[in-house]
């Protein structure tokens, strides 16, 4: 595989991986320390949309939408998807330490799973040698 193909994969997995994580976390910070509790109205989701944290969150994560949609236009989606399960991971760290959330023996050890796939997956070719 040439070679600046393999580093522009992994650098824009990095990328997606981290937009997500990031992404979801700051929404979630936003709506639950800075904006007034959701309600059904408009004018509500209006005025969480201009809280700075969930703005940022919302940035990064069309970041994450247009980095993903870039890797899967070269990358192999069956190698992408399971490589940038890695945000799960990292999500669920974050989620203890920034947002205090607990997560149980049963989720650290289904994330436990997710790591091992991410790894046995990485290790492979991101492209398919076959026709696309």
């Amino acid at each position: 595989m040439n070679p600046r193909l393999r580093w522009k994969t992994r650098a824009f997995a990095v990328i997606v991986i981290l937009s997500n994580v990031l992404g979801n976390l700051f929404l979630t910070w936003g709506l639950r320390h800075g904006a007034e509790e959701l309600t059904a109205s408009p004018l509500s989701f209006l005025r969480a949309i201009f809280n700075p944290w969930v703005s940022l969150g919302i940035c990064l994560l069309i970041t994450w939408l247009m980095s993903r949609m870039f890797l899967l236009s070269w990358a192999d989606l069956s190698y992408v998807l399971p490589v940038t399960a890695l945000g799960y991971v990292i999500t669920a760290l974050l989620s203890r330490l920034f947002l205090g959330e607990q997560v149980t023996a049963a989720r650290w050890a289904g994330t436990l799973l997710i790591m091992a796939g991410v790894i046995l997956v990485g290790l492979g070719n991101p492209h398919s040698e076959g026709p696309r």
